[in-house]
């Protein structure tokens, strides 16, 4: 099992600590850089997390400067710092996630809205439906479909673990139609989708083609929040060649509005889970 620990979110904790340390001594980022005898581009460097390391002498300077003089707080902020130059398991599979990669944030998740227009959601694909779908792709080469299927499979720890995350997912009906593989995969899809629905902590609803237009009718997307305050909400949006992250409030609740609206218009719960039922008895009848 991996470590629920996001590298990325743990140095952007300590930056907003170190800039509010800053803040509090009434300091400009021009001001502290001339104390420190650094330029001020190397200090909104940290506060923005354009830079993702820091030297252990090089915090104890802001600390002191900044007068965090309590041994606690000092420790902590240490930690965040050491968590930061950590390696997640992700990182072996750089050339699928890039170079933002989507497990660094789902790692410390505490709740996933997702939307997904045309295939099922990632968290929740089977081995075989994974590797089917990577097959109708450019990604045809046997190793490098068995190594994204491999790194797709790990995601789903974030669902199995303690204290696993709360996914909240709504997919268009055309992804539970769109035939991957054989109809045996897709079957398999299907029990695995009802199976992970029962889950307390997964909720599964679809929208039906008979809904017509509906406000999602746009790149799937992802919202992801946290548990601790300091950790804004993201959204993140999958490209062809790439993940977008968008991290402004203003964008951030534009999705979330937009989630909310289509999670009112699609089947309830209960009802998504009888018409999966269905598609799958259609699906093994044929």
């Amino acid at each position: 099992m991996h470590e629920p620990h996001s590298p990325t979110l743990r140095f952007r904790r300590l930056a907003a600590q170190l800039k509010q340390g800053r803040e509090r001594s009434e300091l400009t980022v021009s001001q502290a850089g001339k104390a420190l005898g650094w330029t001020s581009s190397k200090i909104s460097k940290l506060e923005t997390g354009q830079t993702r390391r820091i030297v252990t002498s090089d915090l104890d300077k802001m600390m002191d400067l900044y007068k965090i003089e309590d041994p606690a707080k000092r420790q902590a902020m240490h930690a965040l710092a050491k968590d930061a130059k950590k390696r997640g398991w992700w990182s072996s599979y750089k050339e699928v996630f890039g170079d933002q990669a989507l497990p660094d944030f789902e790692a410390e998740a505490s709740v996933i809205r997702s939307f997904e227009g045309l295939v099922i959601p990632g968290l929740l694909q089977t081995p075989n439906y994974a590797e089917a779908l990577f097959q109708g792709g450019r990604y045809t080469d046997a190793n490098d479909i068995a190594h994204r299927v491999e790194a797709r499979m790990a995601r789903r720890e974030i669902l199995t673990r303690f204290n696993p995350v709360h996914l909240r997912v709504v997919m268009d009906e055309a992804a539970l139609r769109r035939m991957i593989g054989t109809s045996s995969i897709m079957g398999e899809q299907l029990k695995h989708l009802l199976h992970m629905a029962k889950m307390p902590h997964i909720d599964v609803q679809v929208l039906p083609f008979a809904e017509g237009s509906h406000a999602a009718l746009v790149a799937p997307f992802s919202i992801l929040e946290f548990p601790e305050q300091m950790d804004l909400p993201i959204v993140h949006v999958g490209t062809v060649t790439d993940s977008v992250f968008f991290e402004q409030p203003k964008d951030v609740a534009r999705y979330s509005a937009t989630f909310g609206d289509i999670q009112g218009t699609a089947l309830s719960t209960t009802q998504s889970a009888r018409f999966i039922a269905d598609v799958l008895t259609s699906l093994e009848s044929d």
